[in-house]
């Protein structure tokens, strides 16, 4: 039956990704359907790369509250984005080669967050009011740090990096876009041939090491995994902080099951869905795409409100 919904799923994306191309196409057409096909790759990668990777890091975290962002992650990257322009200027940043500017991210992104969530699982882990609030923290000291620097640069070089402050699907390089989409399918292959292995450590550490796991190999293993989509998908349009905690959660209630070889390819095709569908209606129906964004974090931070609010109660 869970293998089923997955089909489903498939299905209803591949149906929906034929109506974004299609929908009131006109000449030119070649040029339109090629703006049209690199905007969908994108969001088919980001919504995959976040609902993936956020069903990794609540299994080797032993929590479904928790998601990337809500560690700091996406703090990391705007201070990463504001200490550029702050060195370079707005008009140096600019000048960067796309591919270069791409590929220092992932690196820096990538590095950063494994050892990031590498130091918060150190710690217990379970502890869900530790883990939140030193993600809290965190966040709020890099977002500190960024609204410093961003005090003492020039409106213009300002306007330059508020741009990179929220997740963005109006430009895409097809370049960037072949490295991300490679990136992604080979993280989601090892992902998925884990599966068992992350089965048995959802079951917690002790019984997993009990059975015979090796938990803290794979805990790492994991995290690298995770840490190349999440940084992939942030560095391609920027960040997006609950959109991983809406897939991952619908994924779980779709599915009804904990086996990752289900789990995984249900939240990432949910991630698509939610993206490509929020874009449909924004862009196509209403003529607003800048509202993807808000609409997604909106409907996640509410989520996340609830979940937290329904685990308090005894």
């Amino acid at each position: 039956m869970a293998e089923r919904r997955v089909l489903w799923l498939a299905l209803a994306l591949l149906a929906l990704s034929a109506a974004f191309l299609a929908w009131h196409l006109r000449a030119p057409m070649g040029f339109i359907l090629g703006l049209r096909a690199a905007k969908l790759g994108a969001l088919i990668c980001v919504g995959a790369a976040t609902g993936a990777a956020t069903i990794l890091f609540q299994t080797v975290a032993a929590n479904r509250l928790l998601t990337p962002g809500l560690v700091g992650f996406d703090a990391l990257f705007i201070l990463m984005q504001t200490l550029l322009v702050l060195i370079l200027g707005g008009v140096g940043a600019a000048q960067i080669p796309g591919g270069l500017r791409f590929a220092f991210e992932v690196l820096a992104l990538g590095l950063a967050s494994a050892a990031l969530f590498g130091l918060l699982l150190r710690r217990d882990a379970r502890d869900v009011t530790r883990m939140i609030l030193t993600g809290i923290i965190l966040g709020v000291l890099l977002r500190g740090l960024s609204e410093m620097v961003q005090r003492l640069m020039d409106p213009s070089d300002y306007a330059v990096v508020q741009q990179a402050m929220f997740a963005s699907f109006g430009r895409i390089d097809p370049q960037q876009l072949a490295v991300a989409a490679v990136v992604l399918l080979a993280a989601l292959a090892a992902a998925l041939r884990m599966a068992p292995a992350l089965d048995v450590a959802g079951l917690g550490r002790g019984t997993a090491r009990g059975l015979g796991l090796d938990h803290d190999r794979l805990v790492l293993v994991a995290l690298l995994l995770m840490a190349a989509m999440v940084s992939v998908s942030t560095a391609l349009v920027g960040p997006i902080t609950f959109l991983g905690l809406l897939t991952a959660s619908l994924a779980r209630q779709l599915t009804g099951t904990h086996r990752h070889a289900v789990l995984l390819p249900a939240a990432a095709l949910l991630g698509a869905l939610i993206l490509v569908a929020g874009q449909f209606v924004f862009e196509r129906l209403l003529g607003s795409p800048s509202a993807l964004a808000v609409i997604v974090e909106l409907f996640g931070g509410l989520l996340f409100l609830a979940l937290v609010l329904k685990r308090r109660r005894p």
